[in-house]
């Protein structure tokens, strides 16, 4: 309710067309609450997959293909700052992969592209996040980049281990075994580029980035291993799981 699960669900590319449904369920089996970004990770997640996905059926470059579909500049801007910092896209290399991602959070706040790094071998590891962000005029850059870090490092955590687990009338993971995070060992590298803009109003950072790295993870396990894993978090059954789908 109030715009929380449908939160970008309407994608900035474009399209001729699209067809959005919300599916609003008024009875669940256990309580639930917000989680960060509420449903703005989720749907980026889904359009930025399918974006990459068409692209890579079409035999286009990603970015290419983003740009392409993209009329707004802000949003060009921060994909071009992002990929160039990134220095996209480095020569292939067994067992790494590289992946975009992109959003403006709630199609009203502020701009972010992410370009992820990920080394797959039994375990998906995220090396390097690359970012570029634009909040209009940022009034304290630090605290800007400090935002999109944390968040950056929060998505990774999602992409890679949390998950609730239930039945159907209560929580099951209850200890940190049964509902594991990211460790400090496990932090990727993470570099942000600030587009500063003081012509124009500040619109805050504080989700921007769970989206778009969400995103950028997830199509870099596909640049690496060739599956794409469509049910997070992505763990290792999760990608024989896809693999099986494709064999």
């Amino acid at each position: 309710n109030g715009g929380g699960g449908d939160r970008n669900s309407v994608p900035l590319y474009d399209l001729p067309a699209w067809t959005i449904t919300s599916h609003r369920l008024l009875t669940m089996p256990v309580r639930t609450s917000a989680l960060r970004t509420l449903g703005g990770q989720g749907n980026v997640f889904a359009i930025e997959s399918i974006l990459d996905e068409i692209a890579v059926l079409r035999g286009e470059d990603p970015i290419a293909f983003r740009l392409r579909h993209l009329r707004d500049e802000r949003a060009c801007d921060v994909i071009r700052a992002a990929a160039r910092r990134a220095q996209w896209k480095p020569q292939k290399q067994s067992g790494i992969g590289h992946g975009v991602g992109f959003a403006r959070y709630k199609n009203t706040g502020a701009y972010c592209a992410a370009i992820a790094e990920i080394e797959g071998t039994d375990d998906i590891r995220v090396k390097r996040l690359t970012l570029a962000v634009d909040v209009g005029e940022a009034i304290n850059p630090d605290g800007v980049i400090n935002q999109i870090e944390g968040g950056a490092i929060q998505a990774t955590s999602w992409v890679l281990k949390e998950r609730v687990r239930f039945d159907r009338t209560h929580i099951t993971s209850t200890s940190w075994t049964d509902y594991p995070i990211l460790t400090f060992s496990e932090v990727p590298a993470v570099d942000v580029e600030i587009i500063q803009r003081p012509e124009i109003e500040p619109v805050g950072a504080g989700e921007a980035a769970h989206g778009p790295v969400t995103a950028a993870i997830a199509n870099a396990v596909f640049d690496c291993l060739g599956v794409r894993v469509r049910d997070l978090p992505i763990t290792r059954d999760k990608i024989i799981a896809a693999m099986e789908l494709v064999s």
